[in-house]
């Protein structure tokens, strides 16, 4: 297999270690997580092959539409991305159909006005931005538990920080709190 063919994460079949998972790339190696442990390989000399599943649209029975709605669905859903409408229920009513006003003390400079319901998808957003980062903190090996912590610690504050715009959840359990999580 050539190394151009290879991706973070992806899992190969070497012929001596066994199944095995992509951790890391260089121009002409690959650092591969096996059983026994991480191993630098080069996957040409040593054959390593993918253990993915392909697949072939060639001769797929499938309208092309429903075929990109399911494929960007899902990267959707993997990514932790929604669309503005699914959170708009999260807002709180009161706020519906407002608007946020940005005025700077310099009258010479025009005041920015953002709609709520897109300020509050940003706010959203970032709150499902941190949770996705603490997943992939927690599942990092390379990480210590120390590492981890100071980590965590950061994203604390940023849940803190956010707290302010806790007004605009309509209920309490989707509030952020400075303790981490949201």
């Amino acid at each position: 297999m050539k190394i151009i063919d290879l991706h973070i994460g992806m899992n190969v079949l070497h012929p001596q270690y066994g199944s095995g998972v992509v951790k890391g790339i260089s121009e002409h190696t690959a650092d591969i997580l096996f059983q026994e442990g991480k191993r630098i390989v080069d996957p040409e000399a040593s054959e390593v092959k993918s253990e993915e599943t392909h697949a072939q649209i060639e001769g797929l029975k499938l309208p092309l539409q429903r075929l990109i709605r399911d494929v960007v669905g899902s990267t959707v859903q993997e990514l932790g991305l929604e669309s503005t409408d699914t959170h708009v229920h999260e807002l709180g009513a009161k706020w519906h159909k407002g608007t946020l006003i940005i005025k700077s003390a310099d009258s010479a400079i025009q005041p920015k006005d953002v709609p709520l319901e897109v300020f509050f998808h940003k706010i959203v957003m970032i709150r499902n931005n941190l949770r996705v980062l603490e997943q992939k903190i927690n599942a990092n090996d390379n990480l210590t538990s120390g590492e981890k912590f100071d980590c965590h610690q950061y994203i604390t504050r940023c849940y803190g920080s956010l707290t302010t715009f806790n007004v605009l959840f309509k209920d309490k359990e989707s509030h952020f709190s400075g303790s981490g999580g949201a």
